[in-house]
């Protein structure tokens, strides 16, 4: 119990709900103390680019939707073919859908 009367004593001295105020106001103001960036994996963003679905991405990049799943949560990395493939699908987006167009068009035949 010893060790606890220091810190109450502390307690008794502040002003919680101003101190809150006091960092939302930094916060609103950009002084906040870190910022959380998430790194999303590259597999990711190229899919989003080229607005393919879940389904049709990882057939573009000729794996199943598991092995997809397993790039995206970073628990296998796409072979070299899949990343050439990624990479185009980042900076030309419009040409993977190109490609997979004229394969759904003769899968609808």
């Amino acid at each position: 119990m010893s060790a606890l009367k220091p810190l109450r004593e502390r307690d008794a001295k502040r002003h919680v709900g101003a101190e809150l105020l006091q960092l939302v106001r930094e916060m609103k103001a950009g002084k906040g103390k870190a910022v959380a960036r998430i790194a999303v994996p590259e597999v990711v963003t190229a899919r989003m680019k080229s607005g393919l679905s879940q389904r049709q991405f990882p057939q573009l990049l000729g794996v199943s939707v598991r092995t997809f799943q397993d790039s995206v949560q970073a628990r296998r990395t796409p072979s070299g073919a899949a990343q050439t493939l990624i990479a185009i699908a980042q900076q030309q987006p419009n040409v993977v859908k190109q490609v997979l167009k004229p394969q759904a068009d003769a899968q609808t035949r």
